[in-house]
């Protein structure tokens, strides 16, 4: 499989549906996770929540299920860094549904430092599990289900520091391009199982500066958030990638930033 770069330019998904999928959302009830969950089932999909939250989850569940009556979301406590509890989600999912079309892996974190040389190695071990380990489990626990289903979608919101670290980012940078990595091997083994024709799903990678919500205008009015993708508009990416065949998507990243 080539490592190969897909601007933005696919069509958003205005015209697309997803009656009839089931996607998955990990770390679902954050400010991106609650635009996710809205935009999936407004476009018609099933939606299955996790988080480690189980209050914020309710919130994001009863929020995305209100906006859009009729809507199917549902949500589970998971503890993403219990392998075995991880793959129990992702079977319970399927069985219950009978297919899982998607994953959308938002478990995110952040840390960093005034410099290089200030660099917290705790914060390493911190990011590892939450920007790793997380992916590495919801990955093997759902590249299964998501060939069984079909022109599925493994998808990571990833950020430009992956490409561009910085010095006060080491530890963050590192931790995205670990992932990215992963990632594109899990893209690798979809390449792999569609033989001699398309992949049966597709693993992508959404690349980001940094994400902003109301809730951050509102605390910061002054604030420019140059460059930043609205979580509102990353849901509408991430629905959108059902638009383009997996074999046109399968191993590449969307740049979701202004310069791109």
């Amino acid at each position: 499989m080539t490592d190969t770069t897909t601007r933005r330019g696919y069509e958003g998904n205005g015209g697309g549906s997803l009656h009839g999928k089931v996607v998955a959302v990990a770390g679902a009830a954050g400010p991106a996770g609650q635009a996710t969950l809205l935009r999936l089932a407004e476009e018609g999909a099933t939606v299955v929540a996790c988080d480690a939250d189980a209050g914020r989850l309710a919130q994001a569940v009863d929020a995305a299920r209100f906006a859009h009556g009729g809507a199917t979301v549902t949500g589970d406590t998971v503890d993403l860094l219990d392998l075995e509890e991880t793959r129990a989600w992702a079977a319970k999912t399927e069985k219950e549904y009978g297919r899982v079309d998607g994953l959308v892996h938002l478990v995110g974190g952040w840390r960093g430092s005034a410099s290089f040389a200030e660099t917290d190695l705790a914060d390493w071990d911190t990011l590892h599990n939450l920007l790793i380990r997380t992916l590495q489990h919801t990955s093997l626990a759902f590249e299964g289900p998501l060939k069984r289903a079909g022109d599925g979608r493994f998808l990571l919101v990833s950020a430009v520091g992956a490409s561009k670290p910085t010095a006060g980012n080491a530890a963050y940078s590192a931790s995205k391009a670990a992932a990215e990595a992963w990632t594109l091997a899990l893209a690798d083994a979809f390449r792999k199982a569609g033989g001699e024709g398309p992949p049966p799903a597709a693993a992508v990678i959404l690349v980001v500066k940094a994400l902003v919500h109301d809730q951050m205008r509102a605390d910061r009015p002054n604030a420019k958030f140059a460059g930043f993708t609205d979580v509102a508009d990353l849901a509408e990416d991430i629905a959108g990638t059902w638009n383009k065949p997996a074999d046109e998507l399968n191993g590449t990243r969307l740049w979701l930033t202004p310069d791109h």
